[in-house]
């Protein structure tokens, strides 16, 4: 079965699949202008790093392409501060950053040339982030795919599938990749509290692709590795860092250690533009505060006293001692992770580090 895309791109309108409803209902927002993408991002209407990024070019974008600009200032002043109201709704992932920064370089460059030209420069780079984020991921897919047994039984964290990216996914991707090459395997889904992520969209997706699976609670993931049913364990990513410290879900962390105890290969699967070499370490890395409501409620329902407080930090960092390769479109990275990272961006053609 087809993918349900998760955003439609047409006449300079943005169409958001709004994600909070699945998987009761398919419904999608309309975004006319930059205001109603970040109210979007912001109420979690869509998610997911590389996505992020994809749908913060498009509204760049989609602001400048009908307004006049007297010159190449007026023009990257109205830009800047797109970008920068952009980048607030989603502090850790790191993609809507890199996203932002390509289409401002692109002006940058070209400041010399006419506005309507350098419309017309910056309406292809967004086209091309959003197709090169599919083709890396069936890059992902394909080398990660590698890494897969026939009847393994993989344990998947938060949804890092077709509904986070432009199609297809990164962790989901390796999934399919292996489905694809005739692999005989079971998924275990935790549901990914408290936005259930798991439950809601990748149990979802899996069914839309048919292949097998489990949803259990995030708390069930230890009991599981104890009696010896998960092989692998694969993950997305929102940053990783100069010396592969990796930011995802909440929760990420947890099943690492556990994986690690265990003797479980623990895989991050992310695109290249998910790396920020310019932080060292995870200790570096903003992590996003969400409202305690998201906590405290479950379909809107309270599930808990109205006095008690709650806290919800949306993401974690896993240290790179517990990872065991780090999967991108240039191929399968290894430690160590603060030499074969950088590794990858001095090099233009694909490789692998094995």
């Amino acid at each position: 079965m087809k993918d349900i895309a998760p955003i439609e791109w047409k006449n300079f309108t943005l169409k958001i699949l709004d994600q909070t409803l699945l998987p009761e209902k398919i419904s999608y927002i309309t975004c006319k202008n930059y205001k109603e993408v970040i109210k979007a991002i912001k109420d979690m209407k869509l998610r997911g790093a590389p996505l992020i990024g994809i749908v913060a070019a498009f509204a760049m974008i989609m602001e400048i392409k009908n307004k006049n600009f007297k010159n190449y200032d007026s023009l990257y002043k109205e830009l800047k501060k797109i970008s920068d109201e952009l980048i607030k709704t989603r502090p850790t992932a790191v993609n809507l950053k890199w996203a932002i920064n390509r289409i401002l370089k692109n002006v940058e460059k070209n400041k010399e040339r006419r506005i309507s030209s350098i419309k017309e420069l910056l309406i292809s780079e967004a086209n091309k982030i959003y197709k090169e984020d599919l083709e890396n991921n069936k890059l992902i897919g394909k080398y990660g795919a590698d890494l897969i047994r026939d009847k393994d039984r993989i344990l998947t964290h938060c949804n890092a599938g077709a509904l986070a990216t432009a199609g297809y996914g990164t962790a989901l991707g390796i999934i399919r990749a292996a489905v694809e090459q005739k692999k005989n395997i079971t998924v275990y889904v935790d549901e990914t509290r408290p936005y259930l992520q798991g439950a809601r969209l990748t149990a979802f997706e899996l069914v839309q692709i048919k292949i097998p699976h489990f949803l259990i609670t995030d708390n069930m993931a230890g009991y599981f590795m104890r009696k010896g049913e998960i092989d692998i364990v694969i993950v997305g990513a929102d940053r990783i860092t100069a010396n592969g410290d990796v930011a995802n879900k909440i929760g990420t962390y947890t099943l690492a250690v556990l994986a690690h105890t265990n003797n479980i290969p623990f895989y991050v699967a992310a695109p290249s533009s998910t790396i920020d070499l310019n932080i060292k370490s995870g200790d570096d890395i903003p992590i996003e505060f969400r409202d305690e409501d998201e906590v405290k409620k479950i379909a809107g329902k309270n599930i808990t006293t109205n006095k008690t407080k709650a806290l919800y930090p949306a993401f974690d960092v896993t240290p790179s001692k517990y990872i065991s390769a780090i999967i991108t479109e240039k191929g399968i990275i290894r430690a160590p992770y603060d030499v074969n990272l950088e590794n990858i961006f001095a090099k233009k053609e694909e490789m692998i580090i094995l």
